[in-house]
């Protein structure tokens, strides 16, 4: 399967399953934002990519602490969701776009977060390395990796290749289905 062909059928999945995303997923997201920002601080002159924002659930976590948000996610759909609940927010910005091609210079992110997003991807670590490139020198860059496709160590692996520097990687309980990667770019 070309990535193309592997990227629109995770879009169209997405797009289908908007209108229920939240009710399906929100309890685990959140315990995966709830894991990731006990190692980290947002500041209010933070910058902040939520990389596959999906309905925007992290928002409500930082969006009253950091000077900009960006959300960015292929599926249309839950960025139509996604801006009823950046609404509440007047920093908090939604661009439609692939992560392996964000439209961003380089290094403007202090903080970045790819919570469910490097599984669907047809090259995980092109995705790192595009993630990486938007990132500050000095970010903090938070990766999920879905525990049926990553073990802990292949997802330190490849963010260890990429040479981002990890901090913690948690997998946690049954709430976690995924790995919780904290690293920052240098």
């Amino acid at each position: 399967m070309s990535e193309w062909n592997q990227k629109r059928g995770t879009m169209q999945h997405y797009n289908l399953t908007a209108r229920t995303y939240d009710v399906q997923y929100a309890e685990e997201q959140k315990a995966k934002f709830e894991t990731a920002l006990e190692k980290m601080e947002i500041y209010e002159n933070s910058t902040i990519l939520d990389c596959g924002c999906g309905t925007g659930l992290l928002f409500e976590y930082v969006a009253e602490k950091a000077a900009t948000v960006v959300g960015l996610d292929v599926s249309r759909k839950l960025l139509d969701k996604a801006k009823n609940r950046a609404s509440q927010f007047s920093n908090v910005h939604l661009i439609l776009a692939d992560a392996d091609h964000m439209p961003f210079k380089n290094e403007v992110f202090s903080h970045v977060f790819a919570v469910t997003v490097i599984q669907n991807m047809p090259n995980p670590e092109k995705t790192l390395v595009e993630i990486k490139r938007v990132a500050s020198g000095s970010a903090f860059i938070v990766v999920t990796g879905l525990k049926k496709k990553f073990s802990k160590e292949a997802l330190e692996s490849v963010l260890r290749k990429i040479k981002l520097n990890v901090i913690e990687i948690k997998s946690g309980n049954e709430t976690l289905k995924c790995h919780v990667a904290v690293c920052t770019k240098n």
